[in-house]
C-alpha cells in the first residue's frame, strides 16, 4: 500500500512540473502521461539512484551538494525516455534546464503532498 502512495503523490508531483515547467510536456495523455511517468521514475530511483548518488559523492561534495540537483535531472530525463519507451506515455523535456526545473519542482511538490497525504 505504501507503494501505491508513494506513486499517487509522484504523479501528483509530475502533473506539477507539467503545469508550471514551460519546456515538461504530457506524452500519451494528460492523465496517462504523469502516471507512467511517476511509474518509470519509482522505478529508476529504486534502481538507479543510489549507484549514480555514490558515483556522484566527490562531486556533490566539492559542490556542496549542488551537484545532486543535476543527478536529479538526469534520472528524471531517464525516466521520460523510459516511461515513453515502455509504457507509450509519458512526459517530454525539452531541454537540460527544463529537467533541471522539472526536477526542482517534483522535489518540492512531493515534499509537500506528502506531507499533506501522509505518504
Amino acid at each position: 500500500m505504501a507503494f501505491i502512495g508513494t506513486w499517487l503523490v509522484t504523479a501528483l508531483a509530475c502533473f506539477c512540473a507539467i503545469a508550471i515547467v514551460p519546456g515538461i510536456t504530457a506524452v500519451g495523455g494528460s492523465y496517462a502521461g504523469p502516471i507512467m511517468c511517476a511509474l518509470a521514475l519509482a522505478l529508476v530511483n529504486a534502481s538507479i539512484k543510489p549507484i549514480a548518488q555514490a558515483l556522484a559523492l566527490p562531486f556533490t561534495v566539492i559542490t556542496l551538494g549542488l551537484f545532486a540537483i543535476v543527478v536529479n535531472a538526469l534520472l528524471l530525463q531517464l525516466a521520460s525516455v523510459l516511461s515513453v519507451s515502455l509504457f507509450g506515455s509519458g512526459i517530454a523535456i525539452d531541454s537540460f534546464m527544463s529537467a533541471v526545473l522539472g526536477s526542482i519542482v517534483i522535489s518540492i511538490a512531493y515534499t509537500v503532498f506528502s506531507g499533506i497525504i501522509g505518504v
